[in-house]
C-alpha cells in the first residue's frame, strides 16, 4: 500500500525504502549487567553515579542492515528536526518510510518533515515492534561496566562500538519475519 502510494500519488520514481527510527540516552551512570566468576565467588562491580548523558538518534533498514546514527545533546523537536534534515540530505535518491514511536517531539506542529520522508507511527506503548530497540540493547551490552570519567571518554567508546556495527550485525538483529513478510507483500 505504501509502495503504491509513493509510486502513484507522489509520482516518484525514486527507490522506496523502509526504516526504523528511535533515540536512546547513554550516560556516565554505569550500565550494569551479569558478571561471570568462579563458583562460590561473589561478583563485585564498581559503579559510578554521574548523571551526565548524551542522546543517540538512529535509523536502521531491517531489509539491508544499513544504518545512520547521530549524537545530540538533547531529546527534543529541534534536534529531531535537524536529524530528519540530515537523513533527507544523506538519502536524497530515495523516499524513506520511517517507523517511529509516538513521542511528542515526533508530532510537534512546528516539525517540518522533508519531502522524501514519510513518518509511520507505530501503536502507542509498543517498543517491541521497533527493531532498533534491540540495536540499542546490543550497543549498551558492549558498554557494560565501563567507567569513563568524562563524557568525551564515553563518546569515544560509543563511537568505537558503533564503528563495529556492520550491516550484517544490524540485519541479524533487526530482521524479523513479520517485517520481511510485510515488506515483500508491500513490494519492497
Amino acid at each position: 500500500m505504501l509502495h503504491w502510494f509513493c509510486l502513484t500519488v507522489l509520482c516518484t520514481t525514486k527507490t522506496v525504502r523502509f526504516w526504523c527510527e528511535d533515540e536512546t540516552r547513554i550516560g556516565l551512570k554505569t550500565i550494569t549487567g551479569r558478571k561471570i566468576t568462579r563458583k562460590g565467588v561473589k561478583p563485585v562491580g564498581v559503579q559510578q553515579w554521574q548523571f551526565k548523558a548524551t542522546y543517540l538518534y538512529g535509523i536502521i533498514e531491517p531489509l539491508t542492515g544499513e544504518s545512520f546514527f547521530w549524537e545530540f545533546s538533547h531529546l527534543n523537536t529541534d534536534c529531531f528536526q535537524i536529524f530528519l534534515n540530515l537523513i533527507s540530505q544523506h538519502f536524497t535518491d530515495s523516499v524513506l518510510i520511517i517507523q517511529l514511536d509516538n513521542g511528542a517531539f515526533h508530532q510537534a506542529k512546528r516539525l517540518q518533515v522533508p519531502d522524501n520522508i514519510i513518518l509511520l507511527f507505530q501503536p502507542a506503548h509498543s517498543p517491541e515492534l521497533n527493531p532498533i530497540e534491540q540495536v540499542w540493547q546490543y550497543l549498551k551490552r558492549r558498554l557494560r561496566w565501563l567507567l569513563p570519567k568524562k563524557l568525551d571518554d564515553l563518546r569515544t567508546a560509543l563511537y568505537a562500538e558503533i564503528g563495529k556495527l556492520t550491516k550484517h550485525i544490524i540485519a541479524s538483529i533487526a530482521r524479523r519475519q513479520y517485517i520481511l513478510m510485510a515488506l515483500s507483500v508491500a513490494g519492497f
